[in-house]
């Protein structure tokens, strides 16, 4: 098998303990007849539930689960860098826990990721939360893409599939899973975007409000903004 195929599933988790079993299982459903050698790394945000230990069971049981855990609740870009940092896999596959993101569109966001792309996001073209968070969602979209060009229609789905090495070199500051597409374009990768199912939680509760995360993605949406102004970007003329 060729190792430029192996792909981390790296998964944050905060007191997701009634979808875990669920997740597994459709993960390993989407990925195991590629083909790739694959792992599923969770990364536990300090968790005060059940997670921590049945993500536990699941490493002891499941030789392609592996784990890390956080001392107290960091964030999703905390739990997001330090995963690419655990990653094994030359390609890296995101997700939430929450079972809202559907693993069976996994196999399609890699087929469009052969097709020569450093990422593809996943669109969420029908959402299925609350009227408030798609309205939420919907201006922090317009504005991070007028003022970061990223070209990207739905920067919050989590469902992702980018190349390792440079998802390792990106610059990690809190609220920067929010413009990973952005700093992505910034290392001069290629992105395509494709539509992907997305499901209603039945199971726990959402852990941001909507007008919280949105007034925190544009006070990040500024600093974003003058990185990739500040950006050093040389063209390389020759070299011995």
């Amino acid at each position: 098998m060729n190792a430029h195929d192996s792909l981390s599933l790296v998964i944050p988790v905060y007191n997701e303990e009634e979808n875990l079993a669920d997740l597994l299982a459709q993960v390993q459903m989407a990925v195991r007849d590629l083909g790739r050698p694959f792992e599923i790394l969770f990364i536990d945000d300090g968790s005060t539930d059940q997670s921590l230990a049945l993500i536990r069971g699941m490493a002891q049981a499941h030789p392609e689960v592996r784990y890390l855990a956080f001392a107290a609740n960091a964030g999703q870009s905390a739990a997001f860098a330090k995963g690419f940092e655990a990653a094994r896999g030359q390609w890296i596959v995101t997700m939430d826990a929450d079972l809202q993101n559907d693993p069976a569109d996994i196999p399609a966001m890699l087929a469009k990721q052969a097709e020569g792309f450093d990422m593809v996001i996943g669109w969420r073209a029908k959402r299925k939360d609350s009227f408030m968070k798609r309205y939420g969602s919907k201006i922090a979209n317009a504005v991070r893409s007028r003022l970061t060009r990223d070209g990207v229609r739905d920067t919050g789905c989590s469902l992702k599939v980018m190349r390792a090495d440079m998802a390792r070199r990106l610059p990690w500051f809190k609220g920067m899973h929010r413009f990973l597409p952005a700093l992505m374009r910034m290392q001069g990768a290629s992105i395509a975007e494709i539509k992907v199912n997305h499901r209603p939680r039945t199971r726990g509760v959402s852990k941001y409000g909507t007008w919280d995360r949105l007034k925190a993605g544009v006070y990040d949406l500024f600093g974003v903004r003058w990185l990739i102004a500040r950006a050093i970007r040389p063209e390389i003329k020759e070299q011995k």
